[in-house]
């Protein structure tokens, strides 16, 4: 070590210290949120497991530890793997109908129109109406007696005669899946749509200069810059879509014949009408898992695109 390294030692020890106190700064700053996040999210989750361990029926009532009995009684169970293909099915396709529905919608509002700023102001109308309302305001309008879609139906022609489409087993899945999806693409519009206000005018102009036609700037420019956007939609859509138990529940509460039982519906039956609380916990922390997997997957299979000009 020669001297001027030595001089440097000192320098180096005084940047140092002002980067700790920031850090700890830091630290001091989110300490606060991740201590509700842990008493919230985290302790209720360590005692689900727990509770998975044993025999707990009701809330408060007697209950000893079982081990894995209820993991192996779920697991076995075919009613637990038909929610669950039913709730893959539910999920997939929430998922890709709320996102195709936000990117149209996304499309058209970031184009220039009079009365735009109204459109995506209303847009949103169907997101923050409570679910309750939501709900009664689709059970009348799907009334096979009153409703008036199949009002609109019979008067078109377009069906013999009213379709029950809550209460057939062939239907009740698709409905649920359309309206969920139409409750919840205005807010993935807006995210899609903040994603185009993002992308510079100048690529824009440029492509056009060049000879370019709409088709082309949307394949070249929109698509691949909107990557990381339609990624993040892309995994919080499913997400949620998997997690959803109020649309379902206050239309069908999982029937008909138990043709809309998804795995929240089952985890709620079991523990709130069969009062088996280990075996609903069980269940719960197997989707829980299940779900961990999926983002772990998601995020190191799916691209994530990156933020570049490839016209």
């Amino acid at each position: 070590m020669n001297a001027a390294d030595v001089t440097a030692i000192p320098a180096m020890r005084r940047r140092a210290k002002p980067t700790r106190r920031r850090n700890l700064f830091g630290y001091a700053l989110i300490a606060p949120l991740l201590a509700w996040l842990l008493i919230t999210i985290g302790l209720p989750l360590a005692y689900s497991v727990y509770l998975s361990t044993t025999n707990a029926g009701t809330i408060g009532a007697p209950y000893k530890v079982v081990g894995l009995d209820n993991y192996a009684s779920v697991l076995g169970d075919s009613v637990f793997w038909t929610s669950f293909l039913r709730s893959l099915a539910w999920a997939i396709g929430g998922a890709l109908l709320q996102t195709l529905l936000a990117f149209a919608a996304a499309l058209i509002l970031h184009q220039r129109f009079r009365g735009r700023r109204v459109a995506r102001t209303w847009i949103v109308l169907s997101w923050i109406v409570p679910t309750v309302v939501i709900a009664i305001l689709w059970r009348w309008m799907l009334n096979a007696t009153f409703g008036v879609v199949n009002y609109l139906l019979t008067t078109l022609g377009l069906a013999d005669k009213p379709v029950d489409f809550l209460g057939s087993p062939k239907l009740a899945l698709a409905t649920l899946t359309f309206i969920n999806a139409w409750r919840w693409f205005p807010f993935l519009a807006l995210i899609i749509l903040a994603g185009l206000a993002a992308i510079p005018q100048e690529l824009y102009d440029a492509a056009r200069v060049d000879g370019a036609g709409a088709f082309r700037i949307f394949k070249s420019i929109t698509l691949p810059l909107l990557q990381p956007v339609m990624y993040a939609v892309g995994l919080l859509g499913t997400l949620w879509s998997f997690n959803v138990f109020d649309v379902i529940w206050l239309l069908t509460q999982g029937g008909p014949s138990n043709a809309t039982q998804t795995l929240p519906v089952l985890v709620y039956e079991s523990a709130f009408k069969s009062f088996a609380m280990g075996r609903a916990s069980a269940i719960s922390v197997l989707l829980a898992g299940f779900l961990l997997l999926f983002a772990l997957a998601y995020m190191r299979f799916v691209p994530h695109g990156e933020t570049k000009e490839v016209f």
